[in-house]
Formats: C-alpha cells, sequence, structure tokens
C-alpha cells in the first residue's frame, strides 16, 4: 500500500556538455516505504540518464516528507550536514561556486 509521499535526490554528470556540469535532481514519490522509493527513483535515474545522454552517479539521498497529500508549502526534501566553517564560506563551498546554471543547460 503506497501512502507516502518520498523525495529522492539523484546526481548525475553531464558528460557530453560544455564544462560537463553535475546535476542534482530531486523526485517525488509515493511508495510504501523509504527502501522503495529509493528504488523507484533509482530506476528512474537510469531511465532520465539513457534518455538525455548523461551518468548517473549513483548516489540517491532520500526524505521522507511524512505526508500523504503534497500541498503547496509542503517540504520535500531536507538534508542536515555537520561543519565547522561558518556561513558565508559553507555556501560558497556547497552551493554558490559560481559553477551553478541557474536555469536551463
Amino acid at each position: 500500500m503506497t501512502d507516502e509521499w518520498y523525495a529522492v535526490r539523484c546526481v548525475f554528470r553531464w558528460t557530453a556538455a560544455e564544462g560537463q556540469p553535475y546535476e542534482e535532481r530531486i523526485t517525488v514519490w509515493r511508495a510504501a516505504g523509504f527502501e522503495a522509493a529509493v528504488a523507484q527513483a533509482e530506476s528512474e535515474a537510469v531511465e532520465y540518464a539513457a534518455d538525455t545522454g548523461v551518468t548517473y552517479l549513483g548516489l540517491a539521498q532520500g526524505y521522507a516528507t511524512g505526508e500523504k497529500v503534497l500541498e503547496p508549502g509542503t517540504e520535500v526534501f531536507s538534508l542536515l550536514r555537520d561543519s565547522p566553517v561558518p556561513p558565508e564560506e559553507y555556501l560558497d563551498r556547497h552551493f554558490d561556486t559560481g559553477g551553478e546554471h541557474q536555469g536551463t543547460l
């Protein structure tokens, strides 16, 4: 029985694109449990990679939303990371490196 929504982040490499950027995709899945949601996401990641010519790097990180219904504003992904660096350095290191593509490729 599927009754909860899960979000799963998968990581890819665009090997045919200039600069070979990495892509993080977050997809949502309705599944009976965490493992089932990750399995669905990884199966879709393999298809996505084949359809777009990217390489799936085999990393899937899941998040149980705890929700049976998704509504505007529902948190669909969260990841906590321990880091000793100050906020500005943390953002520069992980999110604002200057190499992000903030639109379509």
